[in-house]
């Protein structure tokens, strides 16, 4: 028998958080055995196939800060323009209440760390931390189920709809040796609510951290949700990420998602389109640079009648970077009526870097209309060529080119100032 990796073998030996609530004691245990049974994923599992992790099992994580409460922290790690609503900010993985705003939540609106939620009562959050992660490779969503001891708890009451949006901060600050800090989020939209929830993964320092991140968003009929996923963790860290979406008849839910830290960054984005008429678009840019490497797994199921999906994701890789996009779009038995669409284009700006991307696209369904395609390749000389002529250097010509081709995916984020900083953002991180 092989010896367990240096990783699994230091994770493994943690002690798991005691809650003092036998039904979650139990599930953690349950789920610490089962990912030092299974470990890492490694390449001949079909969804890791192009992300290796065999660097990372060699490392070793101290699970937890337990000096995160007084680490300094600077606000403008995660200040963003017209984001000045409701906010949970947890560092390293615990929650900061002085760097948090919660004295004045609008009538509707309940927001409060995982911890409080459960010490307050437990029985109303069983179903959704106890959901089993049953796949192959599913060993980060094992190893957040045995430690995530936080994250946040957000409930939005029928009809409710803050004008604010609601900004949760998960920040990497620099600690004594590298960490594991995990958290579980979950977020439930009643009927006919509507939010504005940006998730900000950010980092004040240099560190190389790993931390897991799992998202359960429910939203009830009728609700709407524009959800902003900004990530520039540390470009030494690793972020694991899982986001999953119900959403129920008529529902809308709108993901806008930039990938641009951490050395190894993947989420998995799931949606399923549970209710009829329930309509879903992802928007997505994802920039690899140096040796970074960036996996978005996008998952989206159609389930019930005349349900809609719209996905346009960019990609550009520079340098010796490599990113991967699978897009994957099944249509159910009884989904007819289903409308489903997804494009994936991506640029490579060096010989040496690498993006994989694989569309897929499954249906058991009549009367459907869906498509899908990806592209892989450089810059238009041609248009390269017209700037030219119009006296604009070589360089700056392919930084234009390349911001309107990763803009695009901004073009319909209804808050302007938001889109505005998140675009001067690309700008910035545009390999020069």
């Amino acid at each position: 028998m092989s010896q367990p990796l240096p990783f699994v073998d230091a994770l493994g030996a943690s002690p798991l958080p005691a809650s003092g609530i036998a039904w979650l004691d139990a599930w953690r245990r349950e789920n610490l055995d089962a990912f030092v049974a299974a470990g890492l994923p490694d390449t001949r599992i079909e969804a890791w196939k192009y992300t290796a992790l065999r660097a990372l099992g060699q490392r070793r994580f101290a699970n937890g800060d337990a000096s995160a409460a007084e680490r300094a922290v600077d606000p403008a790690a995660f200040a963003l323009p017209g984001v000045d609503g409701p906010r949970l900010v947890f560092v390293n993985g615990v929650f900061r209440a002085d760097l948090s705003a919660l004295d004045a939540l609008p009538a509707g609106l309940a927001l409060q760390p995982l911890a409080q939620a459960l010490r307050q009562d437990d029985e109303p959050l069983r179903f959704a931390l106890s959901r089993h992660e049953a796949e192959q490779g599913d060993a980060f969503a094992r190893l957040n189920a045995a430690f995530a001891a936080d994250g946040a708890v957000l409930k939005l009451a029928d009809g409710v709809k803050p004008a604010a949006p609601v900004h949760l901060v998960f920040l990497g600050a620099p600690a004594e040796g590298d960490l594991a800090w995990h958290l579980r989020n979950l977020v439930e939209l009643g009927e006919g609510a509507e939010l504005t929830l940006v998730e900000h993964h950010a980092a004040s320092g240099g560190q190389q951290h790993l931390g897991t991140v799992m998202n359960d968003i429910a939203l009830r009929n009728g609700a709407v949700l524009r959800h902003v996923l900004l990530q520039q963790a540390a470009t030494g860290s690793s972020l694991i990420r899982r986001s999953r979406l119900h959403l129920g008849q008529r529902a809308q839910a709108t993901s806008h998602v930039l990938e641009l830290g951490a050395a190894l960054a993947r989420h998995d984005l799931r949606a399923e389109l549970a209710g009829d008429g329930a309509r879903y678009a992802t928007r997505g840019v994802f920039m690899p640079r140096g040796r970074q490497h960036i996996d978005t797994q996008l998952a989206i199921r159609h389930q019930a009648l005349n349900t809609a999906s719209d996905s346009v994701w960019r990609g550009v890789a520079d340098q010796r970077a490599r990113g991967v996009f699978r897009g994957a779009i099944l249509v159910a038995p009884g989904a007819d009526g289903s409308d489903a669409s997804l494009s994936n284009k991506n640029l490579l700006l060096s010989p040496n870097a690498e993006i994989d991307t694989k569309p897929e696209l499954e249906i058991h369904a009549d009367e459907v209309k869906a498509a899908h395609g990806a592209t892989v390749g450089q810059l238009d000389e041609r248009s390269l060529f017209y700037l030219r002529s119009r006296g604009i250097p070589l360089e700056e010509a392919r930084v234009l080119l390349t911001a309107a081709f990763c803009r695009a995916v901004l073009d319909d984020l209804a808050d302007a100032a938001l889109r505005e900083h998140l675009a001067a953002l690309l700008a910035i991180e545009l390999p020069a």
